[in-house]
């Protein structure tokens, strides 16, 4: 089964790194995959769901966002909506390298990323949340810490994770600005919310919002026992089961 590494230019020019996971054989469709809230296309989560997604016959093309993983930029000048934007460059690659993904898949953040880039990605028929929060604005608690300074410099340090990241104003105003509600609910794609019912980071209240706010169709299936990272390798590869066997009505040949 080969993986590709991939450079392309993201939203905000600079270098982004990526990896597709491809089948031995012709895949039978293609999806992008958008990691979580500062993580990277190599955290657990995204790349055990795209390998098997791979060896089920469909390529996955995941990536680090601006200033995140192996790709370049400043993360402290990302904002939600140049993730957005990194998407839509990362499917402009496939379109034109391979096939442009009528699959979005996002895990946690990402999974708020991916509903908000698909109408800007006129192939994208189905789509996949993971744990994903229904509004973006629900990672502003993890910048408490750096509120005072962030007000008076227009940016500061947080541990997320353990690690120091650099946050700017302009990150926190972007969340602010969102509206998710009105995106979900206009939305012609089929939609698929996974989620965990104990899960500790973004609360199962989340995938219900998501589900009363989209159109039919959609779908929920709940990753009973999994953690919100989905750390053990049988919830990954269960995520990957179900949306591969989901998919196959929406996805195109």
């Amino acid at each position: 089964m080969p993986s590709s590494k991939i450079e392309f230019t993201g939203s905000l020019g600079a270098t982004l790194a990526a990896i597709l996971d491809e089948p031995d054989s012709s895949p039978r469709a293609y999806a992008m995959f958008a990691h979580c809230f500062t993580c990277s296309k190599d955290v657990i989560a995204a790349s055990r769901i795209s390998r098997a997604l791979a060896k089920l016959g469909i390529g996955t093309f995941r990536f680090d966002f601006t200033g995140l993983g192996h790709s370049e930029g400043e993360f402290s000048d990302t904002t939600f909506s140049s993730n957005i934007g990194d998407l839509v460059a990362g499917a402009d690659w496939m379109r034109t390298n391979r096939q442009a993904p009528c699959i979005l898949i996002g895990h946690s953040l990402g999974g708020a990323a991916v509903l908000a880039a698909a109408p800007s990605i006129p192939e994208c028929t189905a789509i996949a949340t993971i744990g994903a929060p229904a509004d973006p604005e629900h990672v502003i608690h993890l910048f408490d810490s750096a509120s005072a300074d962030i007000e008076r410099d227009g940016k500061g340090e947080v541990s997320i994770g353990g690690r120091p990241f650099t946050v700017g104003q302009q990150l926190i105003d972007d969340l602010r600005d969102q509206d998710p509600q009105a995106r979900i609910q206009s939305l012609k794609q089929a939609l698929l919310v996974f989620h965990s019912p104990i899960d500790q980071i973004v609360g199962i209240e989340n995938a219900a919002q998501i589900y009363s706010w989209a159109k039919h169709p959609k779908s929920f299936i709940s990753i009973d026992g999994a953690d919100h990272m989905l750390t053990k390798p049988k919830d990954a590869e269960f995520v990957a089961k179900m949306l591969s066997t989901w998919a196959d009505r929406y996805a195109a040949s």
